[in-house]
């Protein structure tokens, strides 16, 4: 039970900073929506670009398989978002990973926006996804908060020193990263079969 209570405690002992980022992100993702529908070469081009790299021709060829693009869909949002944009960047620079969190929501926000009946149809289903992916990532900026915090401040996790703090704040970053992770295989399961049932019959009808 262990595994379930530690997050928590730490989210509530950071409730005032948990609850900043919720309305940053999610605010951030709004933003992107409003700029991606004010402006539709924006989208376009940041839609191409995607086709240009290779994701769009991914993700069709794993239509074909609901287990098999869910597993692509975690791989991805683990490694490219959750590792490289949060984690890594904040062991090296003290809240890094927020800013680049941010970064990454506003233009995920225009990618998606709904510039077209086709994005708008897609949007419906596609916006629980969005919360729920988008909540793991908060749950790894939070780790990136406590650890920047005790790595200045080592005295706010009682630690002694830096290096104490570091490890303090990073063992924090460890355990909130465990309700991040079940949030995105959620996510991901829910996006492939969504993408694999849902939006094609939207789409007919």
């Amino acid at each position: 039970m262990r595994i379930l209570r530690q997050p928590f405690r730490i989210i509530r002992a950071n409730l005032g900073a948990y609850l900043v980022l919720n309305a940053i992100v999610y605010g951030v993702l709004l933003a992107g929506l409003a700029v991606g529908m004010l402006f539709p070469e924006l989208t376009a081009a940041l839609v191409t670009g995607q086709e240009d790299d290779g994701t769009a021709d991914l993700v069709v060829s794993l239509l074909g398989n609901v287990w098999l693009f869910a597993l692509t869909i975690l791989a991805v949002n683990v490694l490219t978002v959750g590792v490289l944009k949060i984690l890594l960047p904040s062991l090296v620079v003290p809240f890094a990973g927020i800013a680049l969190l941010v970064h990454k929501t506003f233009e995920s926000g225009v990618i998606l926006a709904p510039v077209d009946e086709t994005m708008a149809t897609l949007l419906v289903p596609h916006s629980l996804t969005m919360v729920i992916e988008f909540q793991a990532y908060i749950l790894l900026s939070l780790g990136s908060y406590v650890l920047g915090r005790a790595w200045l401040r080592p005295a706010a996790v009682g630690a002694p020193n830096r290096r104490q703090g570091y490890a303090r704040g990073l063992r924090q970053f460890g355990w909130l990263s465990l309700p991040a992770l079940a949030l995105l295989v959620i996510g991901a399961v829910y996006e492939a079969y969504s993408l694999v049932y849902v939006v094609p019959r939207m789409l007919m009808g």
